[in-house]
């Protein structure tokens, strides 16, 4: 880590951290316990030293129903969370921005890339953007990115809703 912010120092805004999932549609991969003991003393680490060291944010990639590992991101030092996968059980936008919004960001959750940008229509796309944008941006806190990748087959039309509803919300900017 010190190689790298000698190198890269305050061009970097935000370290990517980990990637590793901890949830699926339905749950947690494993239990909090397991996490504090496995994964918590490695992420303190790296995160402490991150923190105390450079301006930067760090970055914490993980799909799935985690809203039982929130707290845990942010005991272990975490500041920013992705995907933000709102369709998972208990991933509930309001939910998430009310309990955690003040401690994490979160990039992602802007649209459902499973259902609605999919196989929704544009209105529907549309719709969803602009509610999740309102609930995730409000106080801050929030980088618009759908909740994960985009599914091929996606239909162009849905893709520029999104964007055009993502303008929209930011005033045409």
């Amino acid at each position: 880590m010190k190689r790298l912010n000698d190198a890269a120092g305050s061009l970097v805004d935000a370290a990517f951290v980990c990637g590793t999932d901890f949830g699926t549609q339905t749950g947690t991969f494993c239990s909090p316990e397991t996490f504090k003991t496995l994964y918590m003393p490695y992420y303190k680490k790296v995160n402490g030293w991150i923190h105390a060291n450079t301006p930067w944010k760090t970055f914490k990639h993980c799909c799935g129903a985690v809203e039982s590992f929130m707290e845990l991101f942010i005991e272990a030092g975490f500041d920013i969370i992705n995907p933000v996968q709102c369709s998972a059980m208990g991933m509930d936008p309001k939910l998430l921005k009310e309990r955690y919004g003040s401690r994490l960001t979160f990039w992602g959750g802007g649209v459902d890339t499973q259902k609605t940008l999919p196989f929704g229509t544009k209105e529907q796309v549309r719709d969803e953007v602009l509610r999740r944008c309102e609930i995730f941006s409000k106080d801050g806190g929030f980088v618009f990115n759908a909740i994960h990748n985009i599914q091929a087959k996606t239909p162009v039309e849905n893709i520029v809703a999104m964007l055009d509803a993502v303008h929209e919300f930011n005033g045409g900017k």
